[in-house]
């Protein structure tokens, strides 16, 4: 059976990083190969939108064509590991291998060259940006720049600024940074918990905005990579944030800093009226 696990991104170091591994390659090839069947995609999709599993008898009747047919797709979709296949009586059940919802998109996105080796973070830096510890002065600028993210219509789902009351309950207070260009601040990030139960108390949801006029000269950059290492030194075992798709500047970021896509959520959430998704992206950490 081909394996859905994750593939290793080839370390920046290593010779050929443009080249994908050959393991890889091979793998991906038996996936696509797997897929091309507009028959087997329809049964997947079937098979996928059933959570507790699907029987063969409905995927038959569902697809109208003959159980013979319906269980060699089964069989071929199986040997890839995209589904799974059980007993319920003398009924055959097909259920969906959780990790073919991530292994796929993490498969085009390794193929299209969208992921970049899985540093610990960007090194090419800017000379003029200074990243700090955010202060209590600093709240002006950085309510000011939240509305300015705001504006753009690709940075959250706020219509309006949240109250410093509420972002000072939302955000951890060690991993609050302000980038300054000029002794001007510029730009800030901050981490907050998803979650108030012990077992995820290393995961957190990361947050990074450049004031207007300020975009591209590395900003980001800058913040991200003093973010990932200060949470790396705090144990924190995984950072994720949700990226509009029409943001590809900040998803391209988030990859530099070994960020990789999860997925995407479809219509996730309205904004100003307009259903909206969102690509979900995820950092292991250092020691995790």
């Amino acid at each position: 059976m081909t394996s859905l696990d994750m593939p290793v991104v080839r370390d920046a170091t290593a010779a050929r990083v443009d080249a994908l591994a050959v393991g890889d390659a091979t793998t991906y090839a038996e996936w696509f190969a797997c897929l091309a069947d507009p028959t087997r995609i329809q049964l997947l999709h079937l098979v996928a939108t059933r959570p507790g599993g699907i029987t063969v008898r409905e995927l038959t009747s569902a697809l109208e064509i003959a159980q013979p047919t319906v269980s060699h797709h089964v069989r071929k979709l199986a040997e890839v590991g995209f589904v799974t296949t059980h007993k319920r009586g003398t009924s055959t059940v097909v259920a969906i291998n959780p990790s073919c919802c991530t292994g796929l998109p993490h498969a085009a996105d390794a193929v299209m060259g969208v992921l970049a080796p899985r540093p610990c973070c960007p090194t090419d830096l800017p000379v003029d940006v200074t990243v700090r510890a955010m202060r209590d002065d600093d709240w002006d600028a950085v309510l000011r720049i939240y509305g300015e993210g705001i504006a753009t219509g690709s940075a959250t789902f706020d219509t309006e600024v949240p109250g410093r009351a509420t972002l000072g309950a939302q955000w951890l207070p060690d991993h609050r940074w302000v980038a300054e260009i000029g002794g001007v601040v510029v730009g800030w990030a901050t981490l907050s918990s998803v979650s108030g139960r012990d077992c995820y108390a290393g995961v957190v949801e990361n947050s990074v905005y450049v004031g207007d006029g300020m975009r591209g000269r590395g900003v980001g950059k800058s913040l991200l990579r003093t973010q990932v290492v200060a949470a790396d030194e705090a144990g924190l075992w995984t950072l994720q944030c949700a990226i509009f798709p029409e943001n590809r500047p900040s998803i391209a970021l988030h990859h530099s800093a070994g960020f990789r896509t999860v997925g995407v959520r479809e219509r996730i959430a309205r904004l100003d009226g307009v259903w909206r998704d969102t690509v979900l992206l995820e950092r292991r950490g250092a020691n995790s």
